[in-house]
């Protein structure tokens, strides 16, 4: 059974709601007992309070004598048998579990939260539960609104993706939240004290917070539904998240090497092309991308196959890729033209939603000639059935010739010329406004269970513009979607990045460089656009996903120069970075899976003690051992001539610039580069060449660095350099597995943990755990101390250790 099917179970769904269902035991003052809670009426509101764990409680709230038969989208736990114990003090019903005390106040409906020891967690509002009638497309149903009170100093992050460039959400108001090309709507929001809390709407969504509290406000609604979670900390808190809404399955290896994509490769000779002249450079790369038209004209828009007569013989081009040991993932679409045989199929079943999306005319000419309309149109994403149709002709035309993976674009779905009715079309669901945020995640889902359910030979890897909550469970990573390249966007992408990671959902990424060159008239010329693409490149070398993508001009290494020249030499010292890093990032990868943990960590995930990491939205975490500090400003042009009505900007680099970077405090932290160990608590200075950001590696730190290689998987992991960063006791675990299959699922993996004692300087190296096909019996470890300039490559060896899987212990 696929995660889908179980959603519309009819079993399912009465396991899920047994406790709204079952008989209600008679109580004290109007209140009765349930199986995981109670259950009151107050004011003529209906209050239940469910636990799910016994640090995750859910609130549903409807107008009495209504009925609330909602199957949610996006939650996939059933709530388990958790221990409470029911007191009444005066109004105030206390309902405590092993973690969590919910007091439900039966005279005014208020639900507060605490911890166990009686810490306040948050509150609840007073009289802000609202249910405004509402006619949704016929049916009956309400508006709905709660509202909550935070400290005044109490910093709250999440939401999804958003592109202003705050890290903190509160005084944010996000009105009419609907998916976008660059908005990724997730209504959940983490608190720096230690608790989450997910609305549980799909419809179009107002999320606001100032002096009237912290509320969301939803379209349609049948009853206020939400769900609070504590946890401890941000990691407890994602931890739970994912416990409630599905955890995060493996990428394969490969997929965290580099990526070249370009919109678009107009032949399969020149996508094959792009990946001789990388491997003819010797410049590393795992992945190629084949965008849009593939397929031919607008009328055979998403047809899923090569119609294309530049592409004459697709199985050969995959073949080319993978011979020359890369891979390939490529675009397929939420939509369909008219004339693709999806379309043919699925409009007689009523599978189709009609409104205008991308693109809006069947002739390529911009702007669009509405006199030719493309008749393109999303399909219904809520289906099961649509769903199928989707993936046999995926499989048929893309994954049974070898493609790797799927770019799905415009999974918001694009909706052009939009008009309030087409919200009122009607989906599998109901109306499309009732559903209309949880798109991404249906569609998304498709594609993962479907290729379960074919193989479990390859793992899911999906590249996708859009995400709702629970989207983690079906292997994608989400980019930022069409941004016009500047200075400030590439700022904004790090508070952007840091809050879709603390909705929840670990896997990230944006177009290096941007994708619209608009404000650059030079395009590649333009010295202040090659200097933006280093940085942006730099920056993307710390994003779980490393991709260079855009319009309006190409972007291989090879059009920034060649080799000697500086934004060429920095383009490739970051590739040659991200691969000597990828056993670093392989283990991350399995800490986020096995472990809810998060890749790309908003310093507050680590330092919560320090009030002055709260806000930080110019750097962060990358697993937990390495602070990234982008540089987000030009430091190497000046003004030029005057030619027509610009001004040619000139490279300068005759003086070395600095970036400030702040350390948080409670840890010591080593400069990568150079090796020197830094105090936290305080701003440094970081001289910042074209080729350098400021990066830190905290104090008790074990690094692994892998080998100089052209692909992730060209060279086995059996002479690893280990970097120890003395200055506090650490912990480091090792993981490898097959790399690109589901075995590790059922126990093909293997672990070695390191220990760094700091007091008598020792490292010691557990027993390894665990086996797999393939793996190393006998390797060696090549012990370093804080290596200087970053090139652990030619640092000093300390020690070289043989290793058979058997404890040693070294003294450094």
């Amino acid at each position: 059974m696929t995660r889908f099917s179980k959603l519309f179970n009819p079993i399912s769904l009465a396991a899920a709601f047994c406790v709204l269902a079952m008989p209600l035991v008679s109580g004290a003052q109007g209140y009765q007992k349930t199986a995981t809670g109670v259950k009151a009426t107050v004011n003529g509101t209906s209050v239940e309070v469910q636990f799910y764990s016994p640090e995750i409680v859910r609130i549903v709230k409807v107008p009495d004598g209504k009925t609330f038969n909602k199957q949610s989208l996006s939650v996939i736990k059933d709530p388990a048998a958790t221990p409470v114990t029911v007191k009444q003090q005066g109004d105030v019903l206390n309902v405590r579990g092993s973690k969590l005390d919910v007091m439900l106040n039966l005279k005014t409906g208020e639900v507060d939260f605490a911890g166990i020891n009686g810490a306040s967690l948050l509150k609840e509002k007073p009289n802000s539960a609202t249910f405004t009638p509402f006619n949704d497309a016929g049916s009956s149903t309400y508006n709905v609104s709660q509202a909550f009170v935070l400290d005044n100093d109490e910093s709250i992050y999440g939401l999804g993706q958003h592109q202003r460039g705050n890290l903190n959400q509160r005084n944010q108001v996000y009105k009419n939240m609907i998916q976008g090309n660059t908005e990724d709507v997730v209504p959940f929001f983490l608190s720096v004290k230690g608790y989450g809390v997910f609305w549980d709407n799909y419809s179009p969504s107002t999320f606001a917070d100032g002096k009237d509290g912290t509320s969301f406000k939803s379209d349609v609604g049948d009853g206020i539904d939400y769900y609070f979670m504590s946890g401890g900390n941000a990691d407890g808190v994602i931890a739970n998240m994912r416990d409630l809404t599905g955890q995060a399955p493996m990428f394969p290896l490969w997929t965290f090497g580099y990526w070249q994509s370009k919109q678009r490769y107009k032949s399969q000779d020149e996508l094959v092309d792009v990946v001789k002249k990388y491997r003819e450079l010797k410049v590393p790369l795992d992945g190629i991308i084949q965008d849009w038209q593939y397929w031919g004209n607008n009328y055979l828009w998403n047809a899923m196959d090569f119609l294309n007569s530049e592409f004459p013989n697709p199985k050969k081009m995959v073949n080319d890729v993978h011979n020359m040991n890369a891979h390939m993932i490529i675009s397929i679409w939420a939509s369909f033209g008219p004339q693709t045989l999806q379309y043919k199929e699925m409009r007689p079943k009523n599978m189709l939603l009609d409104f205008k999306t991308w693109p809006e005319s069947g002739s390529d000419k911009w702007p669009p000639m509405q006199d030719y309309p493309s008749g393109v149109v999303p399909y219904d994403a809520y289906n099961p059935q649509a769903r199928d149709i989707f993936w046999k002709y995926a499989n048929k035309g893309l994954f049974s010739i070898g493609i790797d993976g799927w770019w799905m674009d415009s999974t918001e779905p694009d909706h052009s010329q939009f008009k309030p009715s087409d919200l009122d079309i009607k989906t599998y669901l109901g109306s499309f406004r009732k559903v209309r945020n949880a798109f991404p995640l249906m569609t998304v889902g498709g594609v993962y269970d479907h290729q379960r359910a074919t193989t479990s030979d390859k793992r899911v890897f999906i590249l996708t513009r859009s995400a709702f909550a629970g989207q983690q469970r079906y292997g994608a990573n989400t980019w930022s979607g069409d941004l016009t390249s500047s200075w400030q966007v590439l700022k904004n992408q790090i508070p952007t990045g840091l809050n879709f990671s603390l909705s929840g959902i670990p896997y990230w990424n944006s177009d290096i460089g941007g994708f619209f060159l608009s404000k650059f008239r030079r395009k590649l010329e333009d010295p202040d656009y090659r200097e933006l693409y280093a940085r942006w490149f730099e920056f993307g070398t710390f994003c779980p996903m490393m991709r260079s993508h855009g319009d309006d001009a190409p972007r291989e290494i090879y059009q920034f120069g060649s080799k000697g020249g500086k934004v060429y030499d920095a383009i490739e010292k970051y590739i040659n970075l991200r691969y000597s890093l990828l056993p670093y990032i392989y283990s991350t990868s399995y800490d986020v899976t096995a472990h809810q943990s998060s890749m790309m960590r908003a310093l507050v995930m680590d330092f919560a003690n320090d009030k002055d990491a709260w806000n930080v939205n110019t750097e962060f975490m990358f697993g937990k051992s390495m602070l990234i500090s982008p540089v987000t400003q030009p430091m190497y042009t000046k003004p030029g001539q005057i030619t027509g009505r610009d001004t040619v900007k000139l490279e300068d680099f005759s003086t070395v610039k600095t970036k400030q970077t702040y350390l948080p405090k409670g840890t010591s932290w080593y400069d990568f580069w150079t090796g020197e160990k830094v105090t936290g608590g305080q701003n440094v200075a970081k001289e910042t060449p074209i080729d350098i950001i400021p990066i830190y590696v905290k104090a008790g730190s074990v690094l692994p660095f892998g080998p100089k290689v052209q692909y992730a998987t060209e060279k086995k992991w059996d002479d690893l350099k280990i970097a120890v960063y003395p200055g506090a006791n650490g912990d480091f675990t090792l993981y490898e597995d097959e790399n690109d299959n589901y075995n590790y699922e059922k126990g093909k993996f293997s672990e070695i943990k390191f220990h760094w004692d700091d007091k008598s300087r020792t490292l010691k190296i557990a027993d390894r755990t665990g086996s797999f096909n393939g793996m190393l019996e006998d390797r060696k470890f090549d012990i370093v101390i804080a290596p200087t300039g970053g090139d652990v490559e030619s640092s000093k060896i300390v020690k070289s250790v043989p290793y058979n899987g058997k404890a040693v212990s070294i003294k450094l």
